[in-house]
């Protein structure tokens, strides 16, 4: 009787060992599983950076060479202007290298959609047909229409009362002619070929006024060819229908991360008081 006792004791005794054994196998082989997964890269932060963009080492900036002040070529032959500059300002603050190249102002986009280049600084407005194929960033530049008159008409008041039957010059086919047709119908508005010739009849007396694009206005009265005969009359207009809704820097359509980098170095740049150097740089006269 004894001895039966004594082999059901160690009966019981081996299959509890039996049990445990078993039971940490299990565990280790559970542990195994879970270790053996890939773990997810992970920031400081704890996010997961996966899907994480590359960084960007170089930024290629297409341009023209015939739009100065914005882009043109110095005496020594170099690309430089507002739009060259602004693009390298850019490239400073995100930290890259900087590539701007010129083309022809027609194939400036479509080289952008064939990825030929990261971004176009070249003037480019934001049209709905250019939306169809491209992106815009954030405006950067705005170009009004004003008016010029001659220095000795103290009493010329560029508005459309102040204008009424008064012969305005403007250069013929423009935004700026259909502006004037638009809001100053009570004027005699005398059309020209180009803008040349249009301050050319201002300065020679056989108009009262101008009205143009206020960057080659503030050149022409500041420069030489104007023989200082006249000056702006009147604020600036701003009217996105005529006049555009603003200079932006045109990116690929889906390329959201460039147009996030790029709005951002423009607000930095701004707030370090570089736009402004640029701005007296190359437009060194009133243009608002």
């Amino acid at each position: 009787m004894s001895n039966c006792k004594t082999f059901l004791l160690r009966l019981s005794i081996a299959k509890s060992v039996g049990f445990l054994i078993g039971a940490v196998i299990a565990l280790a082989v559970v542990g195994l599983a879970v270790t053996s997964q890939p773990a997810l890269a992970q920031s400081d932060g704890g996010e997961n950076t996966v899907d994480a963009a590359p960084q960007r080492v170089i930024l290629r900036f297409l341009t023209t060479s015939d739009f100065p002040p914005f882009n043109f070529y110095d005496e020594d032959g170099v690309l430089t202007g507002f739009n060259v500059d602004l693009a390298r300002a850019i490239c400073l603050q995100l930290d890259v290298t900087c590539q701007v190249s010129e083309r022809p102002w027609d194939e400036l986009l479509p080289a952008l959609a064939r990825s030929e280049a990261d971004a176009v600084i070249a003037g480019n407005s934001v049209t709905a047909d250019a939306l169809q194929t491209v992106a815009f960033t954030q405006r950067y530049f705005h170009t009004p229409g004003r008016f010029a008159g001659r220095r000795n008409a103290s009493d010329l008041v560029a508005t459309p009362e102040g204008l009424e039957s008064k012969r305005i010059a403007v250069a013929s086919g423009t935004a700026h002619e259909a502006f004037l047709r638009q809001y100053f119908r009570g004027s005699r508005i005398l059309v020209f070929d180009n803008p040349e010739i249009a301050r050319e009849a201002l300065k020679a007396g056989e108009v009262d006024a101008v009205f143009g694009d206020a960057i080659g206005l503030s050149f022409w009265i500041n420069g030489t060819l104007s023989e200082q005969c006249c000056e702006f009359k009147g604020g600036a207009y701003l009217e996105p229908k005529f006049f555009g809704d603003g200079m932006a820097i045109a990116i690929g359509h889906d390329d959201r991360q460039l147009k996030a980098e790029i709005d951002n170095a423009l607000r930095e740049v701004r707030a370090s008081g570089r736009f402004s150097e640029l701005v007296a740089r190359y437009f060194p006269f009133r243009l608002y």
